[in-house]
């Protein structure tokens, strides 16, 4: 597996869980200490913290110190690496779309006309 696979993997691993996409949804308005982070959730600091050392290894957060306190920061590239690969695949189905919508297309039209190319007085639904 190449470098890029694994670390789409983590990402998509950290993104896995809802308190770490939570803790995500909070950095995109600032950085945060871990007690801040902590506070929205029922779980322990130490469970944050978990949580956070699964985000900084995929690359989503980066941690710092600012006197006494660790802040998180949001590092937003891993998340644009995913959905650019997300994005081939919206392609794909857009396509598969497209194809779906005009097979479907032409069975209303040949049961409006019927086998032989007239019309079979049938009303389309």
């Amino acid at each position: 597996m190449v470098v890029a696979e694994v670390e789409l993997d983590q990402v998509f691993g950290a993104l896995a869980d809802p308190t770490r996409r939570a803790i995500l949804a909070r950095l995109t308005a600032g950085d945060a200490s871990v007690s801040e982070l902590t506070a929205p959730f029922t779980v322990s600091q130490p469970a944050i913290s978990r949580h956070l050392k699964v985000l900084e290894r995929a690359g989503l957060i980066s941690r710092s110190r600012k006197a006494t306190v660790r802040l998180s920061h949001l590092e937003a590239e891993p998340l644009r690496e995913a959905t650019a690969w997300l994005a081939n695949y919206r392609e794909y189905w857009e396509e598969s779309f497209e194809r779906l919508d005009a097979l479907l297309a032409a069975l209303q039209e040949s049961n409006r006309t019927g086998p032989n190319g007239s019309s079979t007085g049938r009303s389309a639904p």
